[in-house]
């Protein structure tokens, strides 16, 4: 990915966090109690969503070492430091809490390496949100393994998968095997780290094998007046093909992987914020929804002419949805609004174009009933009737059009021009095929649904 491309997908992403927050800072607006409370329940979110933004004017990558307990993540870090600041030591559990250290391999790019409890030593659902909360922050997962993998391992592989990060699988220990069996392991690795979310086995940028601290070697040693001694030498980390592969991923995709992981961040942000904020407003929301719905019966109903009655109704409908969308203080357009009425009426067609349909019956008879209702007493009963049929259809409408509207405003507040869902997409459909963002794009793809 050239440099240009990689800087336009950063600008998008802060271009989207900073209208996301824009957007919600109504709910901080002195004068409303319902906005501060509303505020107060959407703090963490809001405060998330900061986060991020400042994290990417930082300009720093974050990777994240998983693994089981005793497959050496605190060594493989320490090697790529190339200094032993991670506790490292023969008994399992040496790493209690996920620690971050910084690492600075080039003047071009500023790496946070973050250290983590082996995922079999911390119990149930606390060990569950770690792996969620650390993987949510990184950008990058490394998978530390020393051999096949276990059903524990894939498991645990198989949920990491989930957080949409890319991931290299990172196979340490090597100077235990014989070449032989190395590159059987390495093999049945490719296979497995794959797991299902392609077919095809990993690539060359996505598995790599290290030995981060290598065991000691026993030296004969020979003295000139003909003693004989052995000594044990420590041998070098092996960990030049990973410090590597990391730098080439970081400068080939490094900042559109910043761009897109801190988007996907903000989508799920934005999807909590407008799900509290739909939850918290669901009374006014029902009193707007009925006003709508009587005013709306009784325009169309009082409405003497027929294709008035159609346009009219299409033009309450948008208001709803618009006055819906700014009760919820979510952004909405007039085009939005048509995109989204557009779509309530294919989704709900039997019912909506039924409404249509009716209004357009229903109409040209008030119609006739009005024109002949001078000269005709009698026609200003069909006119009633009429127009009582055509209000009821019309009012049951409008709140059909409310209820469905909610489920829309909720679903779709991640998109529109600068929304996180839609510069995912547009990301993820310039990322061309030699990079590691493409083995996502299937995943993160299949999500995007606007």
């Amino acid at each position: 990915m050239s440099n240009n491309l990689q800087e336009t997908h950063l600008n998008r992403a802060r271009a989207s966090l900073r209208q996301t927050l824009s957007w919600y800072n109504n709910f901080r607006k002195p004068g409303q109690t319902s906005n501060s409370q509303l505020a107060g329940l959407v703090k963490p979110e809001l405060e998330m969503l900061t986060a991020t933004l400042n994290k990417l004017d930082q300009n720093v990558v974050r990777i994240a070492a998983f693994g089981l307990v005793s497959r050496g993540k605190s060594s493989v870090l320490n090697a790529l430091l190339g200094q032993k600041v991670l506790q490292t030591g023969p008994l399992n559990g040496v790493t209690q809490y996920p620690r971050s250290i910084r690492w600075s391999p080039s003047d071009k790019v500023q790496i946070e390496l973050i250290d983590t409890p082996g995922l079999d030593e911390i119990s149930g659902e606390i060990r569950a949100q770690m792996a969620r909360d650390v993987a949510l922050q990184a950008d990058l997962i490394l998978f530390v393994v020393s051999g096949d993998i276990t059903r524990t391992e894939y498991n645990a592989l198989l949920e990491l998968r989930k957080s949409q990060k890319p991931l290299i699988l990172v196979f340490n220990k090597i100077d235990l095997y014989p070449d032989t069996d190395r590159e059987t392991v390495y093999r049945n690795l490719q296979q497995l780290g794959a797991v299902h979310l392609l077919e095809k086995p990993l690539q060359p940028d996505e598995i790599v094998m290290v030995a981060a601290e290598p065991s000691p070697l026993e030296v004969r040693v020979e003295y000139p007046d003909g003693r004989v001694d052995y000594e044990w030498e420590t041998l070098p980390p092996q960990i030049h093909d990973l410090r590597q592969t990391i730098l080439n991923i970081l400068n080939r995709e490094g900042r559109s992987l910043l761009a897109l992981n801190a988007l996907v961040q903000a989508r799920e942000a934005e999807e909590n914020i407008a799900k509290k904020t739909i939850d918290a407003r669901e009374q006014q929301a029902e009193e707007l929804i009925w006003q709508f719905a009587k005013y709306k019966a009784l325009a169309v109903g009082l409405n003497p002419v027929a294709i008035l009655d159609v346009v009219g109704g299409v033009v309450a409908d948008l208001a709803l949805i618009r006055s819906l969308a700014r009760l919820y203080g979510l952004p909405m357009t007039g085009y939005e609004a048509g995109k989204i009425l557009k779509t309530i009426f294919f989704s709900s067609s039997g019912l909506l174009l039924g409404e249509l349909a009716t209004s357009v019956v229903f109409g040209l008879d008030k119609s006739a009933a009005a024109i002949t209702s001078a000269d005709n007493p009698t026609s200003m009963t069909g006119f009633i009737g009429s127009a009582l049929m055509q209000s009821g259809i019309a009012g049951y409408g409008a709140v059909a059009i409310g209820k469905a509207a909610k489920v829309y405003l909720e679903a779709g507040c991640t998109w529109g021009q600068f929304g996180a869902s839609t510069v995912i997409q547009e990301i993820l459909s310039q990322v061309p095929k030699d990079t590691i963002l493409h083995r996502l794009q299937q995943e993160l793809g299949s999500q995007l649904g606007g």
